[in-house]
């Protein structure tokens, strides 16, 4: 009895091993890294430039190949600092990108905009179009000089922080997707950062 249940005990550890990797491996698929991040004074504008590594899950590609378009949002703040109170908030910018795939053309269509994208808003979105889903998600990862303020929006004699948070909206999603996402790592792609603000001059 005793060694049975020695193989038992045995059988269960060799199968938890079997399938770590790959329950690993499939948590993985949907991290998110800011492998770069910069935020420069340029003129009178404040540009912040920022790469986002990240793989899309094979739950994600599945559901764009039906397609179901998918919502990402990057959003920065920069905030004043007071020892007296809680920091204020005295910038927010938003981009948002929406990724979908067009089936008769077999082409990706990215649509970039500074808020939420409706299809009646579509045409104040700029658009682009890919022929490959790595060419777009590349387009999505980089963020090149984009304008989150002006220089006269931050009182330059305080100290300021700024905040970046960049991920994969699933509340714009539509609602019988958004409750099969709940709970479900392979929908959570995001990332953020918090540091210092210090402006440099773009070279």
């Amino acid at each position: 009895m005793r060694n049975a249940r020695l193989e038992l005990i045995g059988l269960l550890a060799c199968t938890c091993l079997a399938w770590a990797p790959a329950g690993a491996a499939r948590a993985q698929t949907s991290v998110a890294e800011i492998s770069s991040f910069k935020v420069e004074r340029a003129g009178d504008a404040i540009v912040l430039s920022a790469n986002v590594q990240f793989e899309l899950s094979t739950a994600v590609q599945d559901a764009l190949l039906k397609g179901v378009a998918m919502i990402f949002v990057a959003e920065a703040d920069i905030l004043r600092e007071r020892w007296y109170w809680t920091n204020k908030k005295v910038v927010h910018a938003e981009r948002h990108m929406r990724l979908a795939y067009q089936p008769l053309t077999r082409r990706w269509r990215l649509n970039v905009a500074s808020g939420h994208i409706t299809n009646a808003g579509l045409g104040l979105a700029l658009n682009q179009n890919f022929e490959a889903l790595p060419d777009a998600l590349a387009a999505i990862q980089r963020l090149s000089r984009w304008k989150i303020a002006n220089v006269a929006d931050l009182d330059l004699e305080q100290r300021h922080l700024v905040e970046f948070r960049f991920g994969l909206d699933v509340f714009q999603l539509p609602r019988p997707l958004q409750i099969g996402t709940l709970g479900q790592t392979d929908w959570d792609i995001s990332a953020s950062l918090r540091q210092p603000l210090v402006l440099e001059a773009v070279q």
